[in-house]
């Protein structure tokens, strides 16, 4: 596989050299220059199949070229060992759960991978690297936890102070060894902004920077396979077209569900479903990106102003406003509506789904009321409702369970440090003196091949 700039002034370079890197020299994020295309008949012939398992097909058609070909079946197999259930809500409502992998969120499908991959890699090199995230929840955790205790890799994991759930900042924030936790005092935006000035800084080359975000495309490809299992699961035996209704703040998991429809998965529609921070939809009728400060809400790993993964989408529709609308749609969620896409699915079907989940059944079933199109919906529900207690609460009366292996979390200890300041020379210093370079010498491999 071979990969581009957004930006078009770098070269192409290969996947796990834009694997290693993170962001492109030019600034711009990596995409495929080309995809496999699979036809009806190959997807046919991969239903059934245990998720596992069709995530081994698709990357090794990815990959093909960039590792043999049992390294990628180890890889992907113990990265991606977790259920991946598509649930019938009524006869055109469906929910994608994401959240059964082991941090409870989405975002373990890209970090897992990535983590394995990360570290194979860097283990042939015989390489060192600082991976730098910044997070509005759920990322944070998933790579934390993805990486932790790979060797010759650091993790530093930047996140707005007071805004991020309590859980969320426990299962980042109490790992300790190669992983570092800093609370930045801003918001998200003020994070994503710090860790793209580090990567075009060339004072911090000697630290061998690279990203877990969704701007790295080792985070990407994987999130793509399970809109094909999910497609499969609803309508694979009938060929017919499916609707996706994406929760989107930096519109990683949207861009990796286009990918998905550019490799052949059937999918009439793309609903962007933003909550009261709306810079995708805004754009999809105004036709003008505005960036601005990002807003405060329920579902707050989407409270982005200015989402990075939009270079990506507009690159992926050609540059060209209409053909996005053509493929997305664009719904605002406010919070009253929120509240209430809990509390229907609940009354409904006994389901009960996090903030994130309810936008995207919210923007789902707004979907469904607004035309006669016979599509089915199916819902990502991208998070565990047990990291929303406090939100669940109010609209249930009640807080669903964690998992048993979760419950002690309140007892680990914080080992977070504090940033003094947002400003980027502070946050250079600090990487610079905390984070010294680490041995590259006697790499063990991540995973027997």
């Amino acid at each position: 596989m071979r990969l581009l700039s957004t930006s078009g002034r770098a070269p192409h370079v290969s996947f796990v050299d834009g694997l290693l890197a993170g962001l492109a020299p030019d600034g711009g994020l990596y995409l495929p220059t080309d995809l496999p295309r699979f036809d009806l008949t190959q997807l046919q012939a991969w239903r059934g199949l245990p998720f596992d398992r069709l995530a081994v097909e698709l990357a090794r058609r990815l990959l093909v070229g960039e590792f043999p070909p049992r390294v990628i079946e180890n890889l992907v197999a113990d990265a991606l060992d977790f259920p991946v259930p598509t649930v019938q809500l009524d006869d055109r409502l469906f929910a994608l759960e994401l959240f059964h992998g082991p941090t409870l969120a989405f975002k373990d499908f890209g970090a897992r991978f990535l983590a394995r991959v990360f570290g194979h890699a860097l283990a042939e090199r015989g390489q060192h690297a600082t991976i730098l995230v910044a997070t509005s929840g759920d990322t944070g955790s998933a790579v934390a936890q993805g990486f932790a205790g790979v060797p010759h890799v650091r993790v530093v994991v930047l996140y707005p102070a007071g805004k991020v759930s309590p859980f969320q900042e426990a299962q980042m924030a109490t790992i300790g060894g190669n992983v570092e936790a800093l609370r930045v005092p801003g918001v998200f935006d003020d994070c994503q902004r710090l860790v793209k000035a580090a990567f075009l800084d060339p004072t911090l080359s000697v630290l061998h920077l690279s990203s877990a975000n969704s701007i790295n495309i080792g985070r990407l490809l994987p999130q793509s396979f399970y809109y094909l299992a999910s497609y499969l699961a609803v309508a694979g035996a009938s060929h017919q077209s499916v609707v996706f209704s994406v929760p989107s703040g930096n519109l990683g998991n949207l861009t990796a569900g286009v990918l998905a429809a550019r490799m052949g998965v059937p999918v009439a529609r793309f609903i962007a479903a933003a909550n009261l921070n709306d810079v995708l939809p805004e754009f999809l009728v105004t036709g003008t990106y505005r960036a601005r400060p990002s807003v405060a809400t329920l579902s707050n790993a989407m409270d982005v102003g200015d989402p990075s993964n939009f270079a990506r989408l507009f690159h992926l529709t050609h540059g060209s406003v209409d053909q996005m609308r053509q493929l997305v749609r664009g719904e605002r969620i406010t919070e009253p509506e929120t509240r209430d896409a809990i509390r229907r699915a609940y009354r409904e079907s006994n389901l009960v789904i996090d903030p994130h989940g309810a936008v995207a059944l919210a923007a789902g079933r707004r979907y469904l009321e607004s035309t006669s199109a016979p599509d089915p919906v199916i819902a990502l529900l991208t998070a565990h409702p047990a990291k929303f207690g406090d939100a669940i609460r109010d609209e249930l009366g009640f807080e669903p369970p964690l998992p048993e292996r979760d419950r002690d979390w309140r007892s680990r200890p914080l080992l977070a440090t504090d940033l003094p300041d947002t400003q980027f020379s502070t946050f250079r210093e600090w990487l610079l003196r905390e984070s010294p370079v680490p041995s590259a010498s006697n790499l063990p491999s991540i995973l027997p091949v």
